[in-house]
């Protein structure tokens, strides 16, 4: 695929990228651009402008200009202007899809599965449109007391390179729904989509200035989104670092945040469960998105008296999946997204092997022409290791499975909350006294039992510890968006005519 033909006069991207601040694009920088690149390739794809804080000034004060107005439609207007992006998503999955593989690297047909994801953000926020929006609560005759929940304002968005459509919704519909205006800074990977989805929701009918791109480093363009006085809110999703640096600005003007962080998901599988169907999704909660996602399976925990059973499963699924040109239509694994993350995993397996952990199989570039160029990453396996390897402690970012075995049920449940983490883990067990002890057991906000993911839009995907706070799903996360006015009302004779 020539990836400059997802630069066309009539596309969502236009001729060339640039932000997106008042429904205008806008190619001014400060400093050096930044390259886009097509992980796949290496092929450099586009220069994008940086933002300076002057840029990202203009993008705040147009969007306080345009919340005034959508702040006062009511929740059905906003939900039919809503209800047009939905549409149009569906209309532009395919150009939406080729973009986020473009620049992310994962196959073409998991990055239109991502566009449903955003469509099914957008489809819960809308059913918010006939939700309660205040409480009547008794006091004195004469008097109404009501608590009403009203829009924040200006919210801060800061997103991810791993779902960058995605996520864009998850954040962007909610925020939208409940009233708000948004300034977007998206990833230094992945700036196209964001741009492409605000230029979506100016043809939906968004008003000019209510949804802004701002791109540029987080340490320059991010920081000056946060420390900005009229931006209300911050909602980020990304690493724990960067987290704890947005709750340290945010905490000097205190205002609210969302952190959706880091995790080091544990995958248990208990002597009863269904192998099979354990060893599958364990393999494929730690291929998705070629290993980079949150919620991925981080260590496999598998009960040593059925460990053989369920490593030759493991390994016949991992072998079944063969790194593909994200455009092949049976593609089911691509690259990482930058030279920076391939260097980071290769040490971590490689540190993991040094420290006594046995690789079965990968452990650095495919073999074969297609993937001299490129973030390509094998599958793979590594067996032995133990609680005090590196890469049983950190987030590892990459298609690398850990297997380690586990002898009983408070060794494992131990074992599993010892991270600093707490984001998702993982139960497979036919036993309904072990599953049930599991949910009461394990520190961490998101479990799935029997099951991988994606978790749901109805749903609530938050965070403990280490793993942020917060969220932007379901009611849940929809709350994160509003803020609550109290009032006294005094209408008896005692007040007067």
């Amino acid at each position: 695929m020539d990836v400059r033909s997802i630069f066309t006069a009539d596309s969502l991207l236009g001729a060339e990228p640039g932000h997106v601040i008042g429904g205008a694009r806008r190619t001014e920088g400060s400093g050096d651009p930044l390259p886009v690149v097509n992980p796949a390739t290496g092929e450099h794809v586009a220069n994008v402008p940086s933002a300076s804080a002057e840029l990202v000034a203009e993008a705040v004060s147009l969007a306080v200009q345009a919340q005034r107005e959508w702040g006062r439609r009511s929740h059905t207007q906003r939900a039919q202007v809503l209800r047009s992006i939905h549409t149009l998503l569906g209309e532009h999955a395919e150009e939406i899809g080729r973009i986020v593989a473009v620049e992310q690297g994962k196959p073409f047909r998991d990055a239109v599965g991502e566009i449903g994801g955003a469509q099914n953000f957008f489809e819960f926020a809308i059913s918010q449109q006939y939700r309660e929006i205040g409480e009547v609560l008794a006091t004195e005759s004469g008097e109404q007391l009501t608590v009403r929940e009203v829009p924040i304002g200006v919210v801060g968005v800061i997103l991810p390179w791993n779902f960058p459509a995605a996520i864009f919704a998850r954040k962007v519909a909610p925020a939208l729904m409940a009233g708000n205006a948004i300034v977007v800074k998206p990833s230094e990977f992945t700036p196209l989509s964001a741009m492409a989805l605000a230029e979506l929701c100016r043809r939906a009918g968004v008003p000019d200035g209510l949804v802004s791109v701002v791109c540029g480093p987080g340490r320059q363009t991010g920081a000056a989104l946060v420390d900005h006085p009229d931006v209300g809110m911050i909602t980020m999703t990304g690493s724990t670092r960067g987290g704890r640096e947005i709750m340290r600005q945010a905490a000097e003007k205190l205002i609210p945040v969302s952190l959706e962080l880091g995790g080091k998901a544990p995958f248990i599988v208990f002597p009863d469960a269904d192998l099979d169907r354990a060893a599958k999704d364990a393999v494929d909660a730690r291929l998705w998105n070629a290993g980079q996602v949150c919620t991925c399976n981080e260590i496999t925990y598998v009960h040593e008296d059925v460990r053989d059973e369920f490593l030759e499963r493991v390994r016949a699924h991992l072998r079944a999946v063969e790194p593909k040109d994200p455009f092949d239509p049976s593609s089911a694994l691509g690259p990482l997204v930058a030279d920076r993350e391939w260097n980071k995993v290769k040490s971590m397996v490689d540190r993991a092997v040094e420290q006594g952990a046995t690789l079965e199989m990968g452990g650095g570039r495919p073999e074969g022409e297609e993937f001299a160029t490129g973030n390509w990453f094998a599958p793979t396996l590594l067996t032995g290791v133990t609680a005090e390897m590196d890469i049983a402690r950190s987030e590892v970012f990459g298609p690398v499975l850990s297997l380690t075995t586990f002898a009983s049920y408070d060794e494992v449940v131990a074992r599993a909350n010892a991270t600093p983490y707490g984001l998702s883990a993982y139960v497979y067990s036919r036993n309904l006294h072990t599953v049930m002890r599991a949910l009461d057991d394990l520190e961490f906000g998101e479990i799935y039992v029997n099951k991988a993911g994606p978790e749901r839009p109805q749903g609530f995907h938050t965070g403990w510890k280490d793993s942020g706070l917060g969220g932007d799903d379901g009611v849940h996360g929809y709350e994160r968006y509003v803020r609550r006015k109290t009032a006294y009302v005094g209408y008896g004779p005692e007040y007067g005519e």
